[in-house]
């Protein structure tokens, strides 16, 4: 490690740190449907789309109401984006003629993307035509992480409103989202990405001659404008198959430091639009400072495992850090920044090969996933995913003190800790319970590209970033057959709507509350006690629940590495 990787880290966040309060100020306006700077320009759009899907925008809707809508609206969703995978062999915009995308493939696309989980069997350059990565995934992205968005500010109506039976509109705060979020940052964002060096053109794919003299076809396409979106919304799925380790998605140092940025500021902004619409700037800080805490804790051991290399290699007296798989115009510390940020973001974009890491290097980021989509999260989804952890907090320390459990003047009873426990135990259930059969199975084990324990932390991986809605992986899992496509497709689609169903309920239960006064009895949550609560209620849930799967991976690799003990390619 060295100092100047340490800077680099300290920049990074303090960039994302100096946006926290304008970006969580200026959304706050928006959900609160103030004017805004864009407003003289977006709100006759946003009229007019109102006025032709028929929606009135003074009417909110019940939580089962809002539930439902998300559900339908993503199911037809679905459905489009899996017919345009099957068809795009015969739609336009398909210079490089792909043939039509198989039908598990297409399952497991279209629920990726669907979910904003964006995990990708498939090498885009090689399978999708630009229609389909345009109208089809780039289109998801928007509405994936709209979505999210929506169903955190839904969950915190809830927490701030009082005897009330609403928790907003869908349609509204999915408008909103896009219209005067998403669609202004990408508009600007892509044109930066453009003066990088990426490209943004429906131009067919060409041939070059290299410097031997042989012909290499470089591909191109609408590039730009993904991988906006797909960092903006936390999405992660590249145009191109190695993802921002392509030249053409992250060819510059100063581009892929804004990309990392990109990848948390919305969540990160969120937890400041979380404690202005309850009335306590305080109470976002403290969910943010226990994001930050676990967020520095892992890039910390990710970079220090990273930066002394593999200890088989050590053992033989080579020392200098591990560079395999990563970019050497990146180097360890922006790699391993990177690794951090995605996976505890769950975004998934990445520009080092993580099956590439070392042992704990690699462990790290599926802790973050494991942990659920907390550490910022993904866009929405990383508050209302904490936010669920500070109900089972809030209730721990009631239990300890004696008292019915308060947060924000709201009795946190037996609905919303029954809620938060269903939401908590369903992702450690897809995880584990997929990957136990994967390891028991014929087609499970014919994935890994390595035996031991490494092979088995390759199917870990998979179905912990399905169901985490991260979509990153250990790339020697071969994951693009019936088996796993299937699988992982339920994953991702359990993992995503097992969690804002009971988020919701929870929303609506609070909502409907009376809000009480503070007393002398109330527990502070917006200083550092509640913030080490926060962190050691996660930190022991997720440890109970997943060090049995660790230590048969990543744990007992890295012991074995050290005593000298390597494992063979191949199943």
């Amino acid at each position: 490690m060295t100092i100047n990787g340490w800077i680099q880290i300290a920049l990074f966040c303090a960039v994302v740190l100096a946006l926290v309060k304008p970006l969580g100020g200026y959304m706050t306006r928006v959900f609160n449907g103030e004017r805004t700077l864009l407003s003289p320009v977006l709100a006759p759009l946003e009229n007019g789309l109102y006025g032709a899907a028929g929606i009135d925008r003074a009417q909110e809707q019940h939580w089962l109401a809002y539930a439902g809508a998300i559900l339908i609206f993503h199911v037809f969703g679905f459905l489009v984006l899996y017919a345009l995978l099957r068809f795009q062999a015969i739609l336009p915009f398909n210079p490089a003629e792909q043939s039509a995308v198989a039908p598990d493939l297409a399952l497991n696309t279209a629920a990726s993307f669907v979910t904003n989980t964006n995990w990708q069997s498939y090498g885009g350059e090689t399978t999708l035509s630009y229609l389909t990565q345009m109208l089809g995934l780039t289109h998801q992205n928007f509405l994936s992480a709209a979505t999210g968005i929506a169903v955190a500010v839904a969950v915190v109506r809830g927490f701030s409103r009082a005897s009330a039976r609403t928790v907003g509109s869908f349609w509204v705060d999915l408008t909103r989202t896009i219209l005067y979020v998403l669609l202004p940052l990408c508009i600007l964002y892509t044109l930066f990405l453009v003066s990088q060096g990426i490209p943004q053109t429906l131009a067919p794919y060409f041939e070059v001659t290299t410097l031997e003299g042989g012909k290499q076809t470089l591909a191109l396409g609408p590039v730009a404008s993904q991988v906006a979106i797909k960092m903006l919304g936390t999405n992660g799925g590249g145009f191109f198959n190695v993802n921002a380790a392509h030249p053409f998605e992250n060819p510059t140092a100063l581009s892929n430091f804004v990309q990392m940025v990109s990848i948390f500021a919305i969540g990160a902004a969120l937890t400041n639009v979380f404690g202005r619409m309850v009335g306590d700037e305080r109470q976002g800080w403290a969910i943010l400072g226990a994001m930050a805490v676990l967020f520095l804790a892992g890039v910390a051991v990710v970079y220090a495992a990273e930066a002394a290399g593999s200890p088989v290699l050590n053992g033989l007296g080579l020392t200098g850090g591990n560079m395999e798989g990563k970019e050497v115009r990146f180097g360890i510390v922006a790699s391993s920044l990177f690794a951090a940020i995605t996976t505890a973001a769950s975004c998934g974009a990445v520009n080092a090969m993580h099956d590439s890491f070392t042992a704990l290097g690699g462990m790290i980021p599926l802790i973050n996933m494991e942990l659920g989509e907390i550490i910022v999260g993904g866009v929405g989804a990383g508050l209302y995913g904490i936010l669920i952890f500070v109900i089972v907090t809030i209730f721990v320390a009631g239990l300890m003190v004696g008292r019915t459990p308060e947060y924000l003047g709201k009795k946190i009873e037996a609905k919303e800790v029954k809620m938060a426990m269903l939401a908590i135990l369903c992702l450690p259930l897809l995880m584990l319970g997929f990957t136990a059969i994967a390891t028991v199975t014929a087609a499970g084990l014919a994935g890994p590209a390595n035996s031991g324990p490494h092979g088995f932390a390759e199917i870990l991986y998979a179905y912990t970033s399905a169901a985490a809605n991260n979509g990153s992986a250990f790339g020697g899992l071969t994951a693009n057959t019936p088996f796993y496509n299937t699988t992982l497709a339920i994953g991702m689609l359990f993992g995503r709507f097992f969690v804002i169903v009971p988020a919701l309920a929870i929303a609506g239960s609070l909502a409907a509350k009376k809000t009480l006064p503070a007393s002398a009895g109330t527990f502070p949550t917006h200083g550092g006690l509640f913030v080490g609560l926060l962190v050691g209620v996660i930190l022991i849930v997720g440890g109970l629940t997943f060090f049995p799967a660790l230590a048969l991976g990543p744990i007992v690799e890295h012991l074995a590495g050290a005593a000298g003990q390597t494992f063979s390619t191949g199943g």
